[in-house]
């Protein structure tokens, strides 16, 4: 499943600049050498992230992606098509000025895992910045990816769903209010992953690292492992504890692994 959620343990993010309404930028490090581009879940926000890029390496700078539909951009009309929010956010990935001569690097949860696979692709098929590595979480392997039409559900029994998966805020599905504003976007997501059809011979020629938890229903190890399929290059997968919303209480881990990894190895 996608992974929708949306609560307060996310952090409202400023917009880095009037021209890039998809990107956030938490923390600028105007010195740093590689970007960690971060793309949130089902339903989830640039906010999401923001505790990372305050715990991530000096030479990381962490810019979050935020989708249409949701904060800041809740007046817009979400995206209902993997295709078209991939292309959307490589021509934004494209334009923006915030990466100049940098590394990239790419890291998706659930949703944000597949978008940023689809994103990755169009990046190396093009003229732009070719990611130097692909982090995937929460999301099993394009093999094992299959429609669903979630989205179609009565707002009862899609509220339902919502809160079997967990990550949502109780107080904000009890509030008629706040459902009317949040659940279109979250429905919307449903809608992208849901009709997702992804292209079983792409490859994208990054590698690719993998994360996942342990009781996590939706992402078990041996689907996540998959991802291996989509890379021409090294693979990884990491188990961790937790359910499909492991990143909450593994949050330094998952930073210390990405600080890890995403800087270039040093000279011999």
């Amino acid at each position: 499943m996608p992974g929708g959620t949306t609560d307060d343990r996310t952090e409202p993010t400023v917009p880095t600049a009037p021209e890039s309404p998809w990107l956030r930028r938490p923390a600028p490090r105007p010195a740093a050498t590689t970007t960690v581009l971060c793309l949130p879940h089902a339903g989830g926000n640039a906010g999401f992230f923001t505790p990372w890029a305050r715990l991530l390496p000096p030479e990381l700078e962490l810019l979050a992606v935020q989708y249409p539909g949701r904060q800041d951009r809740l007046l817009e009309e979400p995206l209902v098509e993997m295709a078209a929010l991939a292309d959307a956010l490589t021509a934004e990935i494209l334009r923006t000025p915030l990466l100049g001569e940098r590394r990239l690097v790419l890291f998706g949860h659930s949703m944000g895992a597949s978008v940023a696979w689809e994103v990755a692709l169009r990046l190396e098929r093009g003229r732009g910045p070719r990611p130097r590595r692909l982090y995937v979480s929460g999301r099993p392997g394009p093999r094992h990816q299959h429609p669903a039409d979630t989205y179609r559900l009565g707002e009862r029994e899609f509220t339902d769903e919502l809160r079997r998966l967990g990550g949502t805020n109780e107080e904000l599905l009890a509030d008629p209010e706040m459902r009317e504003l949040l659940l279109p976007a979250i429905r919307a997501d449903y809608q992208i992953v849901g009709t997702y059809a992804p292209d079983l011979d792409a490859r994208v020629s990054c590698p690719i690292e993998a994360f996942t938890g342990d009781a996590d229903p939706e992402a078990t190890p041996d689907t996540v492992a998959d991802w291996a399929s989509a890379t021409s290059g090294d693979f990884s997968l990491t188990v961790l504890p937790g359910d499909h919303f492991f990143l909450w209480p593994q949050g330094e881990r998952m930073v210390a692994a990405l600080g890890a990894s995403a800087l270039p190895a040093p000279p011999r």
